[in-house]
């Protein structure tokens, strides 16, 4: 296998993103299918933003494309990214420029409803953000749902066992498959 590949898990918060991209991993191991795992979210998390980068978007591809290529370096090809909009069309640039020009992107977009992703974020977050995080759950949900592009493969997990919404998003990459090692 020589082109990278990309597993794009996105979602509003609370919809089980991380937790999700953890199952897919323990999948892929249990299949001995190499791969690496990085959580999106932690690619840019500075205070104060950079000079410049007040989404903080230029120091994530930097993070990105550094961690990347130490994963690259050792022979990985496979990426599960979980992270709220990693799944919109204005993101595969970041991931064309980390992983080269023909990375392989696979975009899932985790569902749920406004009342189980309140539920997740109540059980969740236990510091002072709470109310932040419920009114950004909504904002992005919309978002995401406006503005996922077609070839986004749209998953739900409202009442499913995780296990099982893992199997629904790992069927999507081919990575399993009879070829996949």
């Amino acid at each position: 296998m020589d082109r990278a590949e990309v597993l794009l898990i996105g979602g509003r918060a609370g919809v089980g993103k991380t937790t999700v991209g953890w199952e897919v991993s323990a999948l892929l191991r249990a299949a001995a299918v190499s791969h690496a795992v990085i959580d999106g979210d932690f690619m840019g998390q500075v205070h104060p933003a950079p000079e410049g980068d007040p989404d903080r978007s230029e120091i994530t591809e930097s993070n990105l494309t550094a961690v990347w290529a130490n994963f690259a370096q050792r022979g990985y090809r496979r990426l599960i990214y979980t992270n709220t909009v990693s799944v919109l069309p204005e993101a595969t640039g970041m991931f064309q420029r980390s992983m080269g020009a023909g990375v392989r992107i696979v975009r899932i977009l985790l569902t749920a409803s406004d009342a189980t992703a309140r539920e997740r974020l109540v059980g969740r977050e236990l510091g002072s953000e709470l109310e932040k995080e419920l009114r950004g759950s909504l904002r992005k949900a919309r978002l995401l749902d406006q503005r996922a592009s077609e070839d986004t493969v749209r998953v739900v997990t409202d009442g499913r066992r995780v296990v099982d919404i893992a199997r629904d998003v790992l069927a999507a990459t081919g990575w399993t498959g009879p070829h996949s090692t």
